[in-house]
């Protein structure tokens, strides 16, 4: 009887699946969020689970992977393996968090960090000095955000 039922089981799964479609493609969506951007609608990105660094952490030092000086919320460590270092990415979820300087985010960060905890689908976006700095963005920490590719930099990024 157990057999019978695990089969049963195994049989609807299979029936839905095969029923199951791909979720359907946003192109106004897609052409909104290249408009904001500035990217094109098929420009790679990633939705990626986001943690939080600071300088005076153990182990952050005052300068990127590349060299560069770290720049306060626009630095952003990434696994190289998946973004690539030296990309311009544009992220939602940061558009108007306030900035050291008062101003209000844009969502544009600079790849030019990597950590030996970043692997995978997980950035880390880099808050300034200080643990007191991470309290505008304390939200975003493990959260999921969406970054897309919207260009590349050569050289160190802009502060």
């Amino acid at each position: 009887m157990r057999r019978r039922l695990a089969a049963l089981a195994a049989f609807s799964l299979i029936a839905v699946a095969s029923n199951a479609q791909a979720a359907p493609k946003d192109p106004l969506g897609d052409l909104i969020m290249s408009v904001i951007t500035g990217s094109m609608p098929t420009a790679p990105g990633w939705n990626v689970k986001a943690t939080l660094y600071h300088a005076g952490a153990k182990g952050v030092g005052a300068l990127d992977s590349l060299g560069c000086k770290v720049v306060a919320m626009r630095t952003v460590a990434v696994d190289k393996n998946v973004i690539p270092r030296r990309s311009v990415l544009f992220i939602k979820e940061t558009v108007g968090l306030k900035m050291p300087d008062g101003k209000l985010h844009d969502g544009y960060w600079y790849a030019s960090d990597v950590g030996g905890a970043i692997k995978g689908q997980r950035i880390d976006l880099y808050t300034g000095r200080g643990s007191a700095s991470m309290s505008p963005i304390k939200s975003l920490n493990l959260a999921t955000l969406s970054a897309v590719k919207v260009g590349e930099f050569k050289g160190c990024p802009p502060a």
